[in-house]
């Protein structure tokens, strides 16, 4: 398969961030330990990116009607699926040495993980429709509407208490980690964001080839209903 620009720009800026991740000094609390952050938090930042355009494009799907959008907000939701399940687990493997266990029922968690299994339900839906166009807008209503749980996921560590540390790069003040801890972690973002881009470029491809496919298929079987095979010795006895 041949190499694209996109493609080669997410590898590439991957390999800088995951560089820039191991040349940092180590956090002074934590160790190297802290530097699972690298992954864990632009995991979690992307998944909100993921469901965040998966709501963009299922309302310019019910806009426009055009599957090109219902194919990016699919798309977009398997990547950000992907990167849910990252961060869910990240952040045991994280919290195992920090608070002594693998899960707790802290409030961030168990909503990230519900959050998890809502996308997982609406790819589930998309799954179970053969129809491009009745798929198109049963999922683009679930899209709309699970996208609710992103601010509820987000300010959980403020409304309620619970061992997940408060937000430390998006709150009203200056963020609260050192220069060069914060811009290895701005350089896994970008890197991750662009990974996303390249992600959801090639599942929408695919979709469309699905899709093309499902109608040539649909289009061969109509044609093939109106052919009857011949009869041997047609005539009366």
């Amino acid at each position: 398969m041949k190499a694209r620009p996109l493609d080669i720009a997410a590898v590439g800026t991957l390999a800088t961030a995951f560089v820039a991740g191991l040349v940092v000094p180590p956090d002074a609390v934590q160790g190297d330990l802290q530097r699972i952050m690298y992954v864990h938090v632009p995991s979690a930042w992307l998944a909100y990116l993921s469901f965040t355009v998966t709501l963009v494009a299922s309302v310019a799907y019910l806009r426009w009607r055009s599957l090109r959008w219902d194919r990016i907000a699919g798309a977009a939701a398997e990547v950000g699926v992907v990167f849910t399940g990252l961060a869910l687990a990240t952040g045991m493997i994280w919290g195992k040495p920090v608070w002594g266990v693998w899960w707790t029922w802290d409030a961030r968690l168990v909503l990230t993980a519900v959050m998890f299994f809502v996308y997982l339900g609406y790819l589930a839906l998309r799954r179970s429709f053969d129809d491009p166009e009745l798929r198109a807008h049963r999922s683009a209503v679930l899209g709309v509407v699970a996208v609710l749980q992103i601010p509820i996921v987000h300010f959980s560590v403020t409304w309620w208490r619970g061992l997940h540390q408060p937000p430390t790069v998006l709150r009203p003040d200056n963020p609260q980690i050192d220069a060069p801890l914060l811009f290895a972690l701005l350089m896994s973002v970008a890197a991750f964001t662009v990974v996303f881009a390249a992600l959801v470029k090639r599942r929408s491809e695919i979709t469309a080839k699905e899709d093309e496919a499902l109608r040539f298929q649909e289009a061969g079987a109509t044609a093939g209903s109106d052919i009857t095979a011949p009869t041997i010795g047609g005539g009366s006895s």
